[in-house]
Formats: structure tokens, C-alpha cells, sequence
């Protein structure tokens, strides 16, 4: 799994979000997506790299701008109650 952070800007509010929200679900075969207009980004899961210039493209159409693109392997936390 793949995490890809990216810093927008633009976003205002939480409607904003939901225009980020539905272009990434629209567009690309992903798993979860994120945002949050107080720290202007947005986070995506996806089984495989996205890829970034249509991501920017996606982002772009939209009318918000994408600052910076970042990919990191992703694993799900696991839940326990001992902490361990």
C-alpha cells in the first residue's frame, strides 16, 4: 500500500474538501482519501503509485493547485489493547 501526501492550495473549508475528496475517488482507483483545509492537504491510500502529473492535472481541473507531491509505503496500524 501506498500513502501520498499532498499540499494544496486553495482549499477554504470543508467543501473544498469534498471537491478534493470526489475528483481523487472520481479519477483514480484508491482506497481512502483525506483532506483537511486547516493544514491544506490532502491524504490518499492506494494499492499502487499514483500517478503524480495526473494527480496534479486532477487537483488542477478543480481549480486548486497542488504544492507538493509525496509518496511513503503505507501499512494499516494494528489494534491492540495490551500495546504491544
Amino acid at each position: 500500500m501506498i500513502k501520498t501526501t499532498l499540499k494544496i492550495d486553495g482549499m477554504m473549508c470543508s467543501m473544498c474538501e469534498s471537491h478534493i475528496n470526489d475528483t481523487i475517488r472520481k479519477d483514480f482507483n484508491i482506497k481512502k482519501v483525506s483532506s483537511s483545509h486547516t493544514k491544506g492537504i490532502t491524504e490518499i491510500i492506494s494499492e499502487t503509485e499514483l500517478d503524480e502529473s495526473a494527480v496534479r492535472e486532477a487537483v488542477g481541473k478543480t481549480g486548486y493547485k497542488v504544492l507538493a507531491y509525496s509518496t511513503e509505503p503505507y501499512e494499516k496500524k494494528k489494534f491492540s489493547l495490551f500495546g504491544r
